[in-house]
């Protein structure tokens, strides 16, 4: 980092928003390492309310969406808007309050979930007092990133940026209506919506959740990381352009696929089907462009595992919008509803990309922001098949564990009584949950890995030019 940078940028809160990212990780996966042992030996909740498996899962997810690929959306977008852009951000007391703002309310998701109280809306569980700090928070967030992007010394807007700012617009409209509810004390509210129409409003939000705070939040740090450090531009900036648009028109309405065979109108499931394997296109077009940026510059996966971390969570990508789609289908979503399979799946994209493709970026920012050489590489290859290796034993578990219920479930005997009773199903998926639990722990540990790794780093005595080649062959 030149004293100039330095004098031009805002990087403060960048590097807060980035520590943060590592310290959420390990929070919220072990959240999610200690529910999974529960699902194995449910004593783990040692009959303390605030442990049980119904109160630690929403904890869990808000932990691991909204704190840590949270904080990383913060940081990576604010880090991109500025050096796309040539400018500082738009305000910096704007962007301290977006942190500590952001903070509080992960801190007060972590008081009030365990304690019982929650709207009980998946992925928007927070009461009405929390919803309006998102709400004030957001606000700011957009008012910083967009004004950054209104004093740029470029013309152009970088791809990246309309990605990050498709998501933060998307992502107000659908908190804001989702979450339009009357409040009956300090910590209670009731939807405005009820009945099935309460049920399609939380899956355009939640479904979009996945759309635009998972996907295109992510995809605006493919779209900087990966050239940045294969050290290559764009395999396509046009295919980027049409990978945007037509991500944007179609995610919108894919919703309903998660209300197969429910009160839904048949209509309104069949479009929400149509529109799933529709988004199959523009997702892997995003997906090809990704991967194809490497073209040339493929040795470089053999020595920089950094890169491995972003092409990795790219091919993710492409493995979890195709399953996706997939999915949507009736026939097949008769078989997975209800099952593993659906966990197997959602976690192919957050374990595999989200994960994979934040922790690659903080690979890349926090030695840069913090003007330090890497403590080690070779940790960073530990962690990348670490990792790498929980992912495949947590998803293939899943997916074998969800086909078996889906089959048990509608195993009929000649008579037409059900050949397995619920029970038995359970019993039958206890090894997966082993093997998913184990896969669990090796994420974890990879991430502890990667804390220590940082840790090292931003403590060590190695000085500041080593920072702009912080990996053999890297640089800028």
């Amino acid at each position: 980092m030149t004293a100039t940078a330095a004098e031009t940028y805002n990087d403060r809160v960048v590097r807060q928003f980035a520590v943060m990212t590592i310290v959420w990780a390990i929070v919220g996966m072990a959240v999610g390492v200690l529910i999974a042992a529960q699902l194995v030996w449910p004593a783990l909740n040692f009959d303390i309310p605030w442990l049980t498996y119904s109160r630690l899962r929403p904890l869990h997810t808000n932990a691991v969406i909204f704190a840590f690929g949270g904080s990383a959306l913060f940081a990576t977008s604010y880090y991109v808007v500025q050096r796309t852009s040539h400018v500082r951000l738009f305000s910096d007391g704007l962007a301290a309050f977006t942190f500590w703002g952001w903070q509080l309310v992960i801190v007060l998701a972590a008081i009030t979930l365990p304690l019982g109280i929650t709207s009980s809306k998946e992925y928007a569980e927070l009461e009405w007092p929390i919803d309006i700090l998102i709400t004030i928070v957001w606000v700011a967030y957009a008012i910083v990133f967009f004004g950054t992007l209104a004093r740029r010394r470029v013309r152009h807007i970088y791809v990246a940026n309309w990605f990050y700012a498709s998501y933060i617009l998307t992502i107000a409209i659908l908190h804001v209506v989702n979450n339009i509810e009357i409040p009956v004390s300090l910590w209670k509210s009731y939807s405005v919506y009820a009945g099935v129409q309460d049920a399609m409003v939380q899956w355009w939000y939640g479904h979009n959740a996945v759309g635009f705070f998972l996907t295109a939040g992510f995809l605006g740090m493919m779209y900087y990381f990966i050239p940045k450090q294969a050290q290559r531009p764009v395999y396509s900036y046009r295919l980027s352009i049409v990978h945007f648009w037509s991500l944007i028109f179609t995610y919108i309405w894919a919703g309903p696929h998660h209300l197969h065979y429910t009160a839904l109108p048949e209509w309104t499931q069949s479009l929400g089907m149509v529109m799933s394997l529709i988004l199959l296109a523009p997702s892997w077009g995003g997906m090809i462009n990704g991967i194809m940026t490497l073209s040339g510059a493929w040795h470089k996966l053999r020595t920089d595992p950094v890169l491995r971390f972003l092409i990795v969570a790219v091919s993710f990508y492409g493995m979890s919008t195709f399953e996706g789609p997939m999915m949507s289908i009736k026939t097949v979503n008769a078989l997975s509803h209800y099952t593993d399979w659906t966990i197997g799946h959602v976690h192919s994209g957050a374990l595999g990309w989200v994960a994979m493709i934040s922790l690659g970026a903080m690979y890349y920012l926090i030695p840069r922001l913090f003007g330090r050489a890497i403590y080690s590489v070779h940790l960073i290859e530990i962690h990348f098949w670490t990792s790498t290796i929980g992912i495949v034993l947590y998803i293939a578990s899943m997916w074998a564990a969800g086909v078996m219920e889906g089959l048990m479930w509608r195993a009929v005997n000649d008579d037409g009584t059900l050949s397995y009773s619920f029970i038995e199903v359970v019993e039958a998926t206890h090894p997966f949950y082993l093997v998913r639990l184990l896969g669990g722990l090796l994420f974890l540990g990879g991430t502890l890995i990667m804390a220590w790794n940082l840790w090292r780093t931003v403590a060590g005595a190695k000085p500041a030019e080593a920072a702009v080649v912080p990996l053999p062959a890297l640089a800028h």
